[in-house]
């Protein structure tokens, strides 16, 4: 297709040229009618050939832009650019051609010899009007004088005839002659001239316009002498009929020139011929130039696209991550080769970069999984901070410490996730030490929990350096230390106190028998002081006891029981025991197996909901109130069976509430303050802890029991087809 395009182009240049030697003259072939027919045949010829290539590749060029081919833009703007080259000239020496040609062909002064000729003969035109006019008034004063005269025609001839002869000759007409209508002559006067002519008769019309005054005149003598006819009005239907020869230069010159502008009027429609001969040439010899030159231009395009394209198509493929892509070279297209090969380098490269990048990734990928999965398998709480007090890395254990964590902790500040840390990181930021540790109290959603804090940096002398945060929870540890050290106590204090309590008691009674009727005086009070040592010695007894069962609590004995049963129980004792109180219980239908030691279980919740109506006993001596426990049983997706005990009372303080976990720390004056351990105590030997919390609605107190429903209840519940959990319409 190239090469026949090529061909096509050669051919048609050659061609124009050709045609236009043979036009201008400059070869021995004469521009003939045919010739000249011929010429133009074959250049339209070649001119619809390269329309129909240029038409060809400039489809394929809009079929790429429509397919959105690589460098169809590039391509586009390439062959735009050769044909406004290609254009712009041609217009150019077209415009400046026509005007060449048209001052050459038709010269300023061209213009005024033409006018200069016309008014020549303009004038000449108005020399022999200015005649005709002298010849009508000279006929119209002799026609005026011989109507004087007729008195002398009709009396003396001879006299009348040297009188018209005298007049004529005085107004030098070279004939003259009174006439009839018919062509009969009364008179008539020769005077002989050089120029003189014979007499005409004139034509029935010419004596019609005479009559009615019509100033003509008449040509005769082949346009050489003007003739005049008037009518005689004295004498009786008779005519003057005088003629005069006309200027020879008056009669030639307005011929020759007309002539000359006839010729002139040729040779002006000559050269039209000529420019629309010479402009249609032009516009040939354009046309070929200009489809050459697009085609051409087509071509290189072609030519200088094709690498690009291949180049951007690899691109593209990089671009989408294939990096294996190669671009085919040819030596022959230069630079553009040179660009290919360093293109096949560069992606050579890159993908031993990638390579490497994706083995340096699969690496840091790996040891990201084990830290991750050392992180989340560790109890301990994990904040990652930045230099600017960032959280960058929060660890499963920290998120389920950090209940506001869960929302996304990372990127937020360390300062508003956990603010109790801040004092800590200061420190740590002030110092070079790479370990700073401490104790923080931590309150979230009315939980106490204690932790032991690290603060970790890496080595190094940097400005800005990133911070570990690790939270141990000890809650439960300072619990355990703080109820052994009290049972440790409670041991001493029951084996010191209770050696003398018998014998103190034993010799009150015995006071009382021997010298009860001995005493006269005063017998109520002796009486009464005696029973006021016994009553006493019986309250340090019961005491002792306390402390005594607080220091030996039984180790319980995990059977598998229905839990529903046992705190439904629980609630309608209580519920007979304080019918003034409203007690709702939200327990499951069906049975709830779980592992656990009845009676102790049964006095923990026991001593839960006692305190609620001691709570609401002590809210209504502030205000009246409708008290109202509520008891709820539930059982979570991993085994924990949770009771909650919610009432409306007086509450739990905000600050060290779970201090009351601890043995004899109690807020009413009458309480020995081991009921909250002895059920914390409990709720321990089962695998669970216990949980001071606030009501939902913010009024009054809500306890949280939990312990494991253990493997033997699950077993039981699945070979009896009870539910493991409780339903939700339940809560």
């Amino acid at each position: 297709m190239t090469k026949l395009g090529l061909a096509a182009v050669v051919l048609a240049i050659a061609a124009a040229m050709t045609s236009f030697l043979i036009f201008a003259g400059y070869t021995p072939i004469a521009p003939t009618d045919v010739i000249v027919l011929s010429l133009f045949l074959v250049n339209v010829l070649f001119i619809l050939v390269l329309i129909g290539f240029v038409v060809a590749e400039g489809w394929s060029l809009i079929a790429a832009r429509r397919a959105q081919a690589a460098g169809a833009r590039l391509h586009i703007r390439t062959v735009g650019l050769f044909t406004v080259i290609a254009i712009v000239p041609a217009i150019l020496m077209a415009v400046v051609g026509s005007a060449i040609l048209d001052r050459s062909l038709n010269p300023v002064f061209m213009r005024d010899v033409r006018n200069y000729l016309q008014h020549t003969v303009d004038a000449a035109r108005l020399f022999r009007e200015d005649q005709c006019r002298t010849l009508l008034q000279e006929a119209q004063l002799t026609a005026s004088d011989l109507d004087r005269g007729q008195a002398l025609f009709t009396t003396d001839r001879q006299l009348f005839n040297e009188f018209f002869t005298s007049r004529i000759k005085a107004l030098s007409f070279s004939a003259a002659a009174i006439m009839h209508p018919d062509g009969g002559i009364e008179a008539k006067v020769d005077t002989g001239a050089t120029l003189g002519t014979t007499i005409v008769h004139p034509e029935p019309n010419d004596f019609q316009d005479a009559r009615s005054g019509e100033p003509l005149c008449m040509i005769i003598d082949a346009g050489h002498t003007f003739a005049a006819l008037r009518k005689l009005n004295a004498f009786n239907d008779m005519f003057l009929y005088v003629a005069r020869p006309i200027e020879p230069f008056s009669v030639d010159f307005p011929r020759q020139a007309t002539r000359f502008v006839t010729l002139f009027d040729a040779f002006d429609n000559y050269r039209q011929n000529i420019q629309i001969a010479f402009a249609t040439m032009y516009v040939l010899v354009a046309l070929i130039m200009l489809l050459s030159a697009t085609w051409v231009g087509l071509s290189f395009a072609n030519g200088l696209v094709a690498p690009i394209r291949r180049l951007i198509a690899a691109a593209d493929q990089v671009g989408s991550g294939n990096l294996r892509v190669q671009v085919a070279v040819n030596p022959a297209e230069g630079d553009l080769a040179h660009l290919g090969e360093t293109f096949n380098k560069m992606t050579s490269e890159l993908r031993l970069q990638q390579s490497r990048l994706i083995a340096a990734s699969n690496l840091i990928d790996e040891r990201r999984l084990f830290t991750e999965a050392v992180l989340s398998g560790v109890p301990v709480a994990v904040f990652g901070v930045g230099p600017k007090g960032q959280i960058t890395v929060v660890n499963p254990s920290a998120e389920r410490l950090m209940p506001q964590a869960q929302a996304g902790a990372a990127g937020k500040s360390i300062d508003t996730v956990l603010p109790e840390a801040a004092p800590w990181l200061a420190e740590a930021r002030a110092s070079n030490a790479r370990l700073v540790r401490g104790q923080i109290a931590v309150n979230r959603a009315g939980r106490d929990r204690i932790f032991n804090l690290f603060v970790t940096t890496e080595p190094g002398g940097r400005a800005e350096k990133s911070y570990v945060i690790t939270l141990d929870d000890i809650t439960d540890l300072v619990a355990a230390q703080r109820t052994a050290a009290w049972a440790d106590v409670a041991r001493r204090i029951a084996h010191e106190i209770k050696n003398p309590l018998t014998p103190i008691q034993l010799s009150a009674e015995r006071l009382k028998r021997k010298y009860g009727r001995l005493i006269a005086d005063d017998h109520d009070v002796f009486d009464q002081c005696i029973e006021t040592i016994v009553r006493q010695v019986e309250d340090i007894k019961r005491m002792v006891d306390e402390f005594s069962a607080f220091a030996r609590m039984p180790r319980a004995r995990l059977t598998p029981d229905d839990l529903s049963d046992c705190v439904r129980r629980v609630v309608f004792l209580m519920r007979v025991g304080h019918p003034d109180i409203e007690f709702e219980d939200r327990l499951p239908q069906t049975p709830v197996m779980a592992n656990f030691d009845r009676r102790l279980l049964s006095q923990a919740v026991t001593n839960i909901v006692k305190n609620a109506t001691e709570g609401i006993a002590a809210q209504g001596e502030i205000e009246p109130l409708k008290g109202k426990i509520a008891v709820l049983l539930d059982v979570t997706p991993d085994d924990l069976v949770e009771i909650f005990v919610t009432d409306n009372g007086k509450g739990f303080p905000s600050e060290n509430r779970n201090r009351l976990l601890e043995p004899y720390m109690t807020t009413r004056a009458e309480g020995t303050g081991l009921g909250l351990a002895i059920v914390a105590k409990i709720l321990e030997d089962h695998g669970g802890g216990i949980e001071l919390l606030d009501s939902a609605d913010g009024r009054g107190a809500c306890v949280r029991l939990y312990f494991p429903r253990g493997d033997v209840a699950r077993a039981a519940a699945a070979e009896e087809g009870q539910p493991e959990r409780a339903q939700e319409s339940a809560k």
